[in-house]
């Protein structure tokens, strides 16, 4: 039963991936001619670790997530511009010893400060779609091990220009707010700290 699960699992991780990199291919010739029209607004990828505090709302329990995220950025005019991200976590929640993976897409408007110093920061507003997989999600016809729900990030950032095509995330902090169903409120909150490394393209 458990391997019917993973294996679940990865088709749906598969899936989901390849959702995020048709968006991103979609875009990315429009990202890419405006790089090259405005070589100082370049595009930028940040690969980070995060941590992700999740609070359980049926429970009372709150628990620890952990994983990466890959966020495309692209400065469209004067510090505005925009974001894509994907993550994906995992973790075994509370005393319930119930395993949750999950990943996430998001995209939205994002707008950075000092843009082109060597320390700058960046806050956003991202939607899009979570999938949890490998767990008990409650439904009307029993429960099931995947679900699928909106997702909702806000956060901040702060960047350290190191070299011209590299950065170090110093700070990437974040809410995201999913839908799966819980069997209260379906609802959870979850709070997300990470640090990593960016390279720009010009």
């Amino acid at each position: 039963m458990r391997k019917e699960i993973a294996a679940k699992g990865r088709n749906t991780l598969q899936k989901r991936s390849r959702k995020f990199v048709a968006i991103l291919l979609t875009l990315m010739p429009a990202l890419c001619l405006h790089a090259q029209g405005t070589k100082a607004q370049p595009l930028d990828l940040g690969l980070t670790y995060q941590a992700q505090r999740a609070l359980s709302v049926n429970s009372g329990q709150s628990f620890w997530l952990q994983g990466g995220n890959a966020e495309l950025g692209a400065d469209a005019w004067h510090g505005l511009g925009a974001a894509f991200s994907l993550s994906g976590s995992h973790t075994t929640m509370g005393s319930s010893s119930v395993p949750l993976s999950m990943v996430v897409w998001t995209a939205g408007p994002r707008y950075r400060w000092h843009n082109g110093h060597r320390l700058s920061l960046y806050a956003e507003a991202l939607g899009g779609e979570a999938n949890g997989f490998d767990s008990v999600f409650p439904a009307s016809r029993g429960a099931q091990s995947e679900a699928n729900s909106f997702a909702f990030r806000t956060g901040f950032g702060v960047d350290y220009r190191v070299r011209t095509h590299l950065a170090l995330r110093l700070l990437d902090a974040s809410y995201l707010r999913t839908g799966f169903s819980n069997a209260t409120n379906n609802t959870q909150h979850i709070f997300q700290v990470g640090a990593g490394v960016v390279v720009r393209f010009h």
